[in-house]
């Protein structure tokens, strides 16, 4: 399951960014997580046979470098536009993940993207992470799943 997921959101992340960004370049780097003080973490919640989060930990070099491919303008500083525009690419992944993964038996959907650091108190089943690493820098995914319980009732 660990890879399956693991190879999914590579996948889609790659996807998105040749589609999107025109870098058809990126290569995966698993349990690999950087952490810099100038970051942007946006989460995507997933409901359904997985239940749990996924954290995009974009640079803020990364953020505004996708930005600026995106819109064409050049920015300065993370600010409501850039935050709403990496939110929006982290949906697009998390969307594609979620019906590759629906392919089969299993049926999840995503919440709407919320800038926020993990939840580190909670435990999870599934935990992974990985660095994509891109021309334009790196993404770190950490993925915080737990499989839904179903009752007989």
């Amino acid at each position: 399951m660990m890879e399956k997921l693991y190879k999914a959101f590579v996948d889609a992340t790659s996807h998105v960014f040749q589609l999107m960004l025109n870098i058809p370049e990126v290569s995966a780097h698993p349990e690999e997580v950087f952490r810099c003080d100038e970051e942007v973490d946006i989460a995507i919640g997933i409901v359904g046979d997985l239940q749990g989060e996924v954290i995009y930990r974009f640079p803020v070099a990364t953020s505004l470098n996708m930005v600026r491919i995106m819109s064409g303008m050049e920015f300065d500083a993370v600010d409501v536009f850039v935050t709403s525009a990496i939110s929006e690419i982290a949906n697009i992944i998390s969307g594609n993940v979620l019906t590759a993964l629906s392919d089969g038996e299993m049926k999840c959907d995503i919440l709407p993207p919320v800038q926020k650091k993990p939840d580190e108190g909670k435990t999870y089943e599934i935990k992974t992470s990985c660095c994509i690493c891109t021309a334009i820098g790196e993404i770190c995914l950490e993925i915080r799943l737990n499989r839904a319980s179903h009752s007989l009732h």
